[in-house]
């Protein structure tokens, strides 16, 4: 746990009490942001104490996003903003649940690397965890912890045992316990209560566990004297209180968060000398962010699981980093492809600039997502497809232009006559779902002076995948006859990865997920294209030149 220059690299670990969804993600990442930004090498890793092996296998309703790391690991959207505010790769390393851990202490049982122990939760489950972190140790300067779930949980005692001891190992001046909870305003007293607050901490306390900081969720200003009390009732030094009023744009935590100093506080804690961290380029994007020249620029996300924003958490993400690229802001509406199978007429999409049809699994809403397509196509609106979203472009295009009236995906209907979308050879013998798919980064070749390649600027890219289906290689002479250009392919050739309409203003397809690799501060080229593409159809840019080839590049 040391580093070859003999400095013990520092861990921190984020805990949250009262109740879920208070954002410990955000606030670890956006901290992860503070120590970078001082020099220091800093990565992220997530504990989810439910015994799935990975959220792969998930509804999206119930967990949101599943994101796909470099090296294929299905892991939980806070992997997501941690990419993303620290403009870094993660692994599979990165992400630990339950299911893994057991999965992982049985295996060795069963190996007899145990020697005859009755293997228990401690020390064989924590130990298992314990060896988790020390993973990341290596070129790190901190690491950084979140526990899914909240403080009081069954589910993640081990973890938090495991965690307590960890502080033993290691020594106390190089670890650090964060917890963030809620500080509730009750309308009916008209005041914030600590109560949930105090009691949280004490249920912390009670495994082992002294915060050296609290973070207070909450929607009004805390004076003070509230503060004293927190501090005074949880035994936390009163800088290490911390206010986390909501805020307009996730990106303006790290700022408001080094305007109470809690980075100074943490690298004092741990002993860390370093420069004040030069926030510049992060407080420009955000102030383009709040503050556009342009827009609204309006996009429909018409896809499957609409319901809920977190399952499309990374595109979500990925349009505003394309609205910031091009300097307007943009205006996601999140519609259900399945309302185009109902009542709604496909036409009201013509009050929108842009449209992209996201991934998915299963049947639902297809027809719907098909006819999305078909209105973009047809009336010249800026259309994008991923994963899914191409899948649905390729049989829209194949009944609607080639001719070919029964074209389905073979997932959809194997009695199709021209199943234009069929499972990939590799899949073939797969019986089992979890973590079987094409998962993670895989290399593609762009077709030179086509529309994709004048906006990557390169013939050669990496993007990360998940699906089991994909183009039928039968129907590519039609398509490419019929107008299509299958833009990029497979290093071997054997695998569409794009798809373009030339003479569209903006219609693209990607068989992987860009929104996986999108930065605020780097944002995808797809993205920043596709939302230009947009701003120009809703008069927010102007045109584009007329000597400039088709399909050229726009900002970032």
């Amino acid at each position: 746990m040391t580093e070859s220059n003999g400095t013990p690299t520092k861990y921190i670990f984020v805990t949250g009490g009262v109740v879920s969804a208070l954002g410990k993600g955000i606030a670890a990442a956006s901290l992860a942001r503070l120590l970078k930004q001082r020099g220091l090498r800093v990565t992220l890793q997530k504990f989810d104490p439910y015994i799935n092996v990975d959220p792969g296998t998930m509804s999206p309703f119930q967990h949101g996003e599943v994101y796909v790391t470099d090296d294929g690991a299905e892991t939980d959207l806070d992997l997501g903003h941690y990419e993303r505010f620290l403009d870094a790769s993660l692994s599979q390393a990165n992400n630990l649940t339950s299911g893994r851990v057991y999965q992982n202490v049985i295996d060795k049982e069963r190996r007899g690397d145990y020697l005859g122990s009755t293997v228990q939760v401690i020390p064989h489950v924590t130990d298992e965890i314990k060896e988790s972190i020390s993973r990341l140790a290596p070129d790190m300067d901190v690491v950084i912890t979140e526990i899914g779930g909240t403080v009081g949980d069954i589910e993640s005692l081990p973890f938090l045992e495991a965690i307590r001891q960890f502080k033993q190992d290691v020594g106390h001046g190089n670890s650090l316990f964060i917890h963030l909870t809620l500080v509730p305003f009750i309308a009916a007293a008209g005041e914030l209560k600590t109560k949930p607050t105090q009691h949280s901490v004490r249920e912390l306390m009670q495994i082992g566990i002294q915060p050296d900081v609290v973070i207070c969720r909450t929607e009004h200003h805390m004076d003070e004297g509230l503060r004293k009390k927190i501090a005074l009732f949880t035994n936390v030094d009163l800088n290490g209180v911390i206010q986390a009023l909501d805020v307009d744009t996730i990106y303006a935590v790290p700022l408001e968060l080094k305007r109470q100093k809690l980075d100074d506080f943490v690298v004092r804690k741990l002993g860390l000398e370093t420069p004040s961290p030069d926030m510049s380029e992060w407080r420009g994007m955000v102030e383009r962010l709040r503050s556009p020249s342009g827009g609204p620029v309006r996009i429909a996300v018409v896809g499957k699981y609409t319901e809920l924003v977190d399952s499309y958490k990374s595109i979500q993400q990925a349009l505003i980093h394309g609205g910031v690229a091009n300097d307007v802001g943009v205006e996601i509406e999140w519609l259900s492809s399945e309302r185009y199978e109902a009542d709604y007429p496909v036409s009201e999409l013509d009050a929108f600039d842009g449209i992209l049809v996201p991934g998915g699994f299963g049947q639902r809403g297809i027809q719907g997502m098909v006819d999305a397509i078909r209105w973009a196509r047809e009336k010249g609106v800026p259309f994008f497809g991923i994963c899914l979203g191409l899948q649905c472009a390729v049989i829209e295009f194949a009944r609607n232009v080639v001719g070919m009236e029964y074209s389905h995906s073979f997932e959809f209907d194997k009695d199709s006559p021209h199943p234009v979308i069929c499972l990939m050879d590799s899949q073939l013998k797969v019986t089992t779902k979890g973590g079987t798919m094409r998962l993670g980064a895989y290399p593609a070749k762009l077709v030179e002076g086509s529309r994709v390649a004048e906006i990557y600027g390169s013939l050669e890219i990496s993007e990360r995948h998940r699906h089991r289906y994909e183009f039928n290689n039968k129907y590519r002479e039609p398509f490419e006859g019929a107008g299509m250009v299958l833009s990029a392919v497979s290093p071997d050739d054997q695998l569409v990865e794009m798809i373009e309409i030339p003479g569209h203003p903006w219609f693209i397809g990607c068989q992987f997920h860009p929104e996986l690799k999108s930065r605020p501060t780097r944002p995808h080229p797809l993205f920043a294209s596709f939302v230009a593409a947009a701003a120009r159809r809703g008069g927010h840019l102007p045109p584009e030149p007329a000597s400039a080839p088709q399909g050229a590049g726009t900002e970032g």
